[in-house]
């Protein structure tokens, strides 16, 4: 078992820049490729980003490509998603997750572990 704790949420401006945290702690954090996922009011929760879990290799939407970075910091148990260029689109609420397969998944379903989210709002 894992638990995750996100933090870092709030309100801010079009164009601006956020950046989440997901401190994870319970068990081997290099044991779990780890993943951002956000859920609009009424939306399905959709993929963000994801890392693998030596932070090699990373992967994201489309809709966030080039704006977003997903990093992790193994020594803190750590995951981070930087945000920047944000946009009234990305409002939502983020949540981090972990999954324990050794393949980096981007459906919500590959994972094991989610944290409670945080929330993001961009105004326009």
């Amino acid at each position: 078992q894992v638990q995750l704790v996100e933090s870092g949420g709030g309100l801010v401006q079009t164009g601006g820049s956020l950046r989440l945290s997901c401190a994870a702690s319970g068990r081997t954090f290099t044991n779990y490729v780890m993943g951002w996922f956000r859920q609009a009011l009424g939306k399905e929760r959709e993929f963000v980003a994801a890392i693998s879990r030596g932070g090699t290799n990373t992967y994201y939407a489309d809709s966030v490509k080039g704006r977003f970075t997903i990093s992790r910091e193994n020594a803190k148990n750590t995951v981070y998603l930087q945000m920047n260029r944000l946009e009234p689109e990305d409002t939502a609420v983020y949540y981090c997750a972990a999954d324990r397969s050794v393949r980096v998944g981007v459906s919500r379903h590959d994972y094991d572990y989610w944290g409670q989210g945080t929330q993001v709002t961009v105004s326009s």
